[in-house]
């Protein structure tokens, strides 16, 4: 951890020698770079400052151990530097783990019910709700981008949009299939029954990311309507695009416009396809292992959510809670924070921190 705090720590300074450097103050385009790279840097080299200034204190007061008249001030001392030095360690190991440079993207949430018939549907729309208040929680904008109603009051399927900062840093760990446990209320013997309905989590992609050839994509319109052909409008304003090199399909039909639905429908397309991409890579990294948290690994049955007994199971990390209620009602960081603290130890380990 050592040699790699003095590498960045050279870095800075070369940094900070540059920027002072007539030279580079009149090429616009270096200074914007090195400003950048600059900022990434300093909370670590700060860090990594005020971690040696504790080490000195810790160093001096275990000295004064063997002072009989300062002894009992630095016994008193001594834990307290100790806990704020041991603290200060693991921030800079965290520091030093490279970043997902999706952290801080907006995300697109798509929501699909699976086996389970209606009941799977409702717990689609409880999927739903649940990200929505917690994205209410967290100070983000969820905005629907397409929807497809079981007629029930569930969900076929649902996409939105979270807006805010860091977003993808906590939702990524959300994709995968869930599973709900619950009596429905049809269910006249009281008998238990299991659905479960998929999560995709994946970050916007801007335009000059990835780029799609018109001639890769087909459109087709056609009217939109409400469930039971309530508000069937009289201009084909719904809109469906083929992306035929993938076969991926993407419809939308929330928005007044043919214009709108296409956008949206677009970024939709351009979201899964960089999705795709990046499945393919993190499969070709780990090869002949997987990791346990955040693998995006759409066939597997991360969390269940059992109603009789008020409980929810992540099975990626052990983790069971008995706050169903809250957590449906926005209550997810119990979850998401132990997830990132798990995340955060297998890398920390992996790299050798």
């Amino acid at each position: 951890m050592l040699d790699k705090l003095a590498g960045i720590e050279a870095r800075f300074d070369e940094i900070n020698a540059l920027l002072a450097d007539p030279q580079v103050s009149t090429n616009p385009v270096r200074l914007v770079e090195l400003a950048q790279e600059r900022s990434k840097l300093e909370p670590l080299v700060d860090s990594a400052q005020a971690l040696r200034a504790l080490q000195s204190r810790v160093t001096d007061a275990r000295a004064l151990l063997a002072d009989p008249e300062l002894r009992d001030m630095a016994a008193a001392e001594l834990p307290e530097l100790e806990q704020q030095q041991l603290a200060l360690e693991q921030r800079v190991r965290r520091l030093l783990l490279p970043k997902d440079p999706r952290d801080d993207r907006n995300v697109i949430v798509e929501i699909r019910a699976g086996a389970g018939g209606d009941e799977a549907g409702l717990f689609a729309a409880d999927l739903f709700r649940m990200y929505t208040r917690y994205s209410e929680r967290q100070k983000w904008r969820a905005e629907i981008m397409s929807s497809n109603s079981s007629g029930v009051g569930g969900f076929k399927e649902v996409s939105f949009e979270v807006r805010g900062p860091g977003v993808y840093s906590r939702l990524k760990y959300e994709s995968g299939v869930h599973r709900v446990q619950r009596v429905p209320t049809t269910e006249a013997q009281g008998r238990i029954h299991t659905s479960t309905a998929t999560v995709a989590v994946m970050a916007e992609v801007d335009e000059v990311e990835i780029v799609i050839p018109d001639s890769d994509v087909r459109m087709e319109v056609f009217r939109a309507g409400g469930a039971g052909g309530q508000h069937v409008q009289k201009n084909s304003t719904a809109v469906r695009l083929i992306h035929e090199p993938s076969g991926l399909v993407v419809q939308c039909q929330d928005e007044r416009s043919q214009l709108q639905n296409r956008l949206r429908a677009m970024a939709i397309l351009r979201a899964r396809l960089y999705d795709l991409e990046e499945e393919k890579r993190r499969t070709a990294e780990i090869a002949d292992r997987r990791s346990q948290v955040g693998t995006g690994d759409r066939s597997e049955k991360i969390r269940t959510y059992n109603y009789p007994q008020n409980r929810i199971s992540d099975h990626r990390i052990g983790l069971t809670v008995h706050n169903l209620t809250d957590v449906l009602d926005g209550a997810l960081e119990v979850l998401i924070d132990e997830l990132v603290t798990s995340n955060e130890a297998e890398r920390l380990a992996e790299a050798g921190l």
